[in-house]
């Protein structure tokens, strides 16, 4: 995949990003009930993450959303912690390096926020996208943390910034 940029998301993209997480969950058969697929506000993304301390970016290529990740405070728990939020990428945007292009921006923005933990939580059959947060640093937890509101999530990474 050639042309593409990692931007941050803006208000036009929202229904792009909400397509893109529901084709993902689709694909990969994820469960709906308890997950990402629920939020309430998955169609209103650009003004979920237009919050303090709070980034989603998105993947362009040749003007159409090919993947997305974000970071934002981790709910209910303390302020030095963030949560890596909805990281999801179309079939022909996997395994061309983007997703670690993603990450490190994403932690880079996490860091400048002040942030010094980034928490994340996914599925046991994404093996190929712990892969990739095993290699940045992040390692498995025992149990969940903040409140998500994902019950259907039960793999949790933490890693310090």
């Amino acid at each position: 995949m050639d042309n593409w940029i990692i931007r941050k998301i803006q208000k036009e993209d929202n229904q792009a990003v909400a397509q893109l997480i529901r084709d993902v969950f689709d694909e990969l058969d994820i469960p709906k009930v308890g997950t990402a697929y629920e939020d309430p506000y998955l169609d209103l993304m650009f003004e979920e993450y237009n919050k303090p301390r709070s980034v989603y970016y998105v993947v362009e290529s040749d003007g159409r959303i090919v993947g997305g990740a974000g970071v934002a405070p981790l709910t209910n728990e303390a302020a030095v912690y963030c949560e890596l939020q909805k990281m999801y990428f179309l079939p022909e945007t996997r395994g061309n390096g983007i997703g670690s292009q993603m990450m490190e921006k994403c932690l880079q923005s996490a860091r400048e926020f002040g942030f010094e933990n980034c928490y994340l939580e996914t599925m046991p059959f994404m093996l190929d996208a712990q892969k990739l947060y095993k290699k940045v640093g992040f390692e498995y937890i025992c149990s969940p943390m903040g409140s998500t509101g994902h019950t259907s999530c039960p793999v949790w990474m933490l890693k310090e910034l």
